[in-house]
């Protein structure tokens, strides 16, 4: 018999939920007091940026406020709207696909098609916010978080856009906390690592633990070990019709 008894570690996952819940409770009362609208937002979004600053409350309330700042100014009419990113998406670059086995929703960039010369700096932030709305408001049973599966085949140094880039890692990390599960990057090329090296800083450490990349030859193993055939992009040997984003429902 474990000497530490059958139910110590149920005893701390319940432990970790009280503590949670009143660190909930503590920001809330923070985050009201300083920006009334917070009022709006339930415990399960306060949770996650609770989490994003390791269950610190003054930062992640400091996080959370600016992020209400931020949703005004960025998106003033509750939503972007495709004719605000017609020409991102014009590129056919982001598709919704399905859900993977725990229920999270799948999204799919292909890197190579983001045309990095010709792309407005502010449609594409828009376009982040566009596809980061998407995939969160299309998220069922109460699950919080989704996967990405970022293809770089054919990607060369005319799609590379390291601004870009941390321009993305910037929104998501500070202003979608705790909705990133796993990214799979796949069909890697070589030269990619010249602008991996420069963006990696900038990835947060709680982030960097959720790239995988994955080797060609078992490309399709790796993505069934978390996403059943029926739901897998027919371009990997699963059965589903790629999606793109606007065209896609939950």
């Amino acid at each position: 018999m474990d000497p530490k008894g059958p139910s110590e570690g149920g005893r701390d996952s319940i432990w970790t939920v009280d503590v949670e819940q009143n660190k909930v409770r503590l920001m809330r009362i923070f985050v009201e007091r300083e920006d009334p609208t917070s009022k709006e937002a339930d415990d399960l979004m306060l949770r996650r940026f609770l989490r994003a600053r390791d269950l610190d409350v003054e930062k992640a309330s400091a996080l959370f406020l600016r992020y209400l700042k931020w949703r005004r100014a960025a998106i003033p009419n509750g939503l972007i709207s495709e004719s605000e990113v017609q020409n991102q998406l014009a590129e056919k670059k982001m598709f919704m696909q399905g859900f993977d086995k725990k229920g999270r929703r799948i999204g799919l960039v292909f890197g190579g098609k983001h045309q990095s010369y010709k792309r407005d700096f502010e449609e594409f932030k828009r376009f982040v916010i566009y596809t980061l709305e998407k995939l969160c408001g299309s998220m069922q049973n109460g699950e919080e978080k989704f996967i990405a599966i970022g293809d770089l085949e054919g990607w060369g140094y005319s799609n590379c856009d390291i601004r870009a880039y941390i321009a993305a890692l910037d929104i998501m990390q500070n202003y979608y906390p705790e909705r990133l599960a796993k990214v799979f990057l796949v069909h890697v090329p070589y030269i990619f690592w010249t602008a991996w090296k420069i963006v990696y800083p900038f990835i947060d450490d709680n982030t960097k633990k959720k790239f995988v990349f994955v080797e060609n030859k078992n490309l399709k193993s790796t993505l069934l070990e978390d996403i059943d055939e029926s739901e897998l992009p027919e371009i990997y040997g699963g059965k589903l019709p790629l999606i793109p984003i606007q065209d896609s429902t939950a």
